[in-house]
């Protein structure tokens, strides 16, 4: 089944059917709030610089029902250091727990509460506060402070709706500097600031479909102007399951167009796996029949010519060797684009043992890649492997490769039960890597440093009042003015919104010259290195009024937007679109005007350099735009020019000219 499955750019709805593919997402997006949420230090204050480095070490602890969370016991192993980089201006005690919470930040909330009603959600009565585990260091305290806010909502999308499981609000973790061998290096400028969490249950079954909705969702909480922007606010966990497999989570991917093809390499490796499941059973390997043994093998390849054991060596480290009986061929069985099981076995070295350098093991399913022919057949006689066996070799400190070897061991089981749930790393070639075994509920417990906090029926009616309108209506309203769907996002945003709502609605200018004006041409704009953002809303509306009161051309309103952003602003308030029309010459030729330029023109050509009296309009067109640059539109100049030389217009069905 594997080796069958289509490339990525082949797959259709009806392959993603055949293996019965679901994708959930779960929505991370902070909030835009000038204080943290549970304490009163500023939010959004980013910057590698940091006053002090704080040295810490994990330990999971048992959650209120006596029970280690897998995820924890995980992070046990890795023996890491965690050091936190902290600034004086971002930070304070409570991040490092040495200080109870303050009540949670009601501007947050108050953001979080406008979103649940945005996805139709049923909000809850009282919010309480709980604690989710953290072990990975993210976090100083070792748990996140969150609550849920609402459940049970829905979106729509296309013929169908897309449900919504939950919306909680919580506190976001630090930034990943580096994680090199045993240890993590963590900034702490983006720790704790207000972060919502949306889930929705897995109702796409393509991975287009998983990215459109998170654009829904994308467009949904932009609408209110009260998030974050930027690389990194806003962030999502995928979920993925195909027919016979688990839940396997993907994190954070910042960026939705990289989700579809994350999705195809994972259900494509959870079909791989599920392969190589039914592959060992028939083999006769299951859970309780699976066998192994791990031997220490230095001094049979302490004169290896492969120069990572040699290094190794070198530095006084030792090599073990893992037997994995009857997976012989196995390891090299494709999982995702460019990658093979062996992976699987690589990854839980790098991460559980830190054994970071690459690569970190090899196997005797590509013997050519590693150790000579001789050194194969000494190991496999060291390990009484059979022909249908496999052996793996890892190579670090004593510690390092007891751990790895016993990881190899644990995730050889695995593959004998079918498909682990893990949380899987998103990668920048499509693929995705081993990051923690996924989290269970035992890592959730109440948090007693807060009360709960009533959600009242005249607060939510007061937010009620200031919500946006509904995503989905108001894209259905820009279709109906024939505005470009690529133009959707940007003016989904509150103050393009509003302004193109005056352009279209009070100057009833046609709605797709608005989008592309206030979207591509500002853009355009901007990347040429002009001030854009210093273009008042009230600016961009003057321009249009003189652009309905056929002040200016449409090739003038961008003529003048330019000269605007090209200008210093001298003082606040201060009207340059008045001020530009009475010192500069942006105004629309007159019909008279127009007139003698044709005529000027025409005097100084001779009718027999044209074959045609259509190819002499054209150029006359040419000239007369570039002379006049912005001050006339095109289609006005031809109409005119061929009026004027008695040469008949034809126009095409669209309504455009065709000289």
């Amino acid at each position: 089944m594997p080796l069958s499955f289509k490339p990525f750019e082949q797959m259709t709805p009806g392959d993603y059917e055949n293996v019965g593919l679901k994708v959930g997402l779960e929505v991370h997006q902070q909030l835009l709030t000038s204080r943290k949420l549970f304490c009163r230090c500023p939010a959004g204050r980013y910057g590698p610089e940091y006053d002090a480095e704080i040295l810490r070490h994990m330990r999971p602890t048992l959650s209120e029902l006596g029970e280690y969370d897998g995820t924890a016991l995980m992070e046990k192993k890795t023996r890491k250091n965690i050091y936190y980089r902290i600034h004086r201006d971002s930070v304070c005690t409570y991040e490092f727990d040495d200080t109870p919470p303050f009540f949670i930040d009601d501007e947050a909330l108050d953001i979080a509460l406008q979103i649940c009603q945005l996805l139709r959600l049923n909000i809850v009565g009282e919010l309480h506060i709980a604690r989710k585990q953290y072990l990975d260091g993210s976090i100083p305290t070792g748990f996140q402070r969150t609550g849920i806010l609402g459940v049970d909502g829905v979106i729509p999308f296309g013929e169908r709706e897309i449900r919504i499981r939950q919306l909680s609000i919580e506190e976001d973790a630090c930034r990943e500097v580096s994680d090199i061998g045993h240890e993590r290096i963590y900034l702490t400028d983006r720790l704790g600031m207000p972060l919502i969490e949306t889930v929705t249950e897995p109702d796409m079954h393509t991975p287009q479909e998983a990215a459109a909705v998170g654009q829904i969702l994308r467009r949904l909480v932009r609408s209110t102007g009260k998030v974050r922007t930027g690389y990194g606010a806003g962030r999502q966990d995928v979920n993925v399951s195909v027919r016979g497999g688990t839940r396997v989570e993907i994190k954070g991917t910042p960026q939705i167009w990289r989700n579809p093809h994350l999705i195809y390499n994972e259900a494509r490796r959870q079909c791989s796996l599920l392969h190589i499941r039914n592959e060992l059973k028939s083999r006769g390997v299951t859970p309780d029949t699976f066998e192994h043994a791990i031997e220490d093998v230095t001094r049979i390849v302490a004169q290896s010519s492969f120069e990572p054991i040699r290094s190794a060596l070198t530095a006084g480290e030792r090599v073990s060797c893992v037997l994995l009986r009857g997976f012989g061929a196995l390891l090299r069985e494709p999982t995702q684009e460019h990658t093979t099981f062996a992976k699987e076995f690589s990854d839980r070295a790098r991460v559980i043992a830190c054994l970071s350098k690459q690569p970190n093991l090899i196997h005797s399913d590509a013997p050519s890649e590693s150790l000579s022919g001789r050194e194969w057949k000494d190991l496999r006689r060291k390990m009484r492997a059979h022909h249908g066996d496999t052996l793996v070799l890892v190579w670090g400190s004593a510690d390092d490769v007891n751990t790895a070897s016993k990881e190899i061991v644990i995730r050889a089981r695995e593959a004998a039960e079918g498909i682990p749930s893990d949380t899987r790393q998103a990668l920048k070639d499509g693929t995705n890597g081993f990051e923690r075994v996924l989290p269970g509920a035992d890592r959730m417990y109440p948090d007693t440093d807060l009360p709960p906090l009533a959600i009242t029926q005249d607060r939510l009616e007061r937010l009620a009042a200031d919500l946006p309108e509904f995503i989905w209506e108001r894209e259905a309203r820009y279709r109906s003015l024939d505005v470009p769907e690529h133009t959707f996002s940007d003016l989904c945003a509150p103050r393009r919104t509003k302004l193109f709502d005056r352009i279209t609605g009070e100057l009833k200018v046609d709605g797709k010259f608005a989008a592309i004006v206030l979207v591509e041409r500002l853009k355009g704009m901007r990347r040429a290195g002009l001030k854009v953002d210093l273009l008042s809303d009230e600016e961009i509306y003057a321009v249009f009024k003189a652009y309905t009161e056929k002040r200016l051309s449409r090739q003038g309103v961008l003529e003048l937007l330019g000269y605007l952003a090209s200008q210093p602003r001298d003082q606040a308030g201060e009207d340059r679109v008045a001020r530009v029309f009475a010192t500069s010459d942006f105004t629309q030729l007159t019909d008279a005007e127009l007139d003698a330029a044709i005529a000027k023109w025409d005097a100084q050509l001779d009718d027999d350099e044209f074959a045609a009296p259509q190819k002499k309009c054209r150029f006359l067109a040419g000239r007369i735009m570039r002379e006049f640059v912005g001050r006339v539109d095109g289609a006005r100049a031809i109409h005119r020019i061929h009026e004027k030389l008695g040469v008949p217009v034809t126009v095409s069905a669209h309504g455009e000219v065709q000289s």
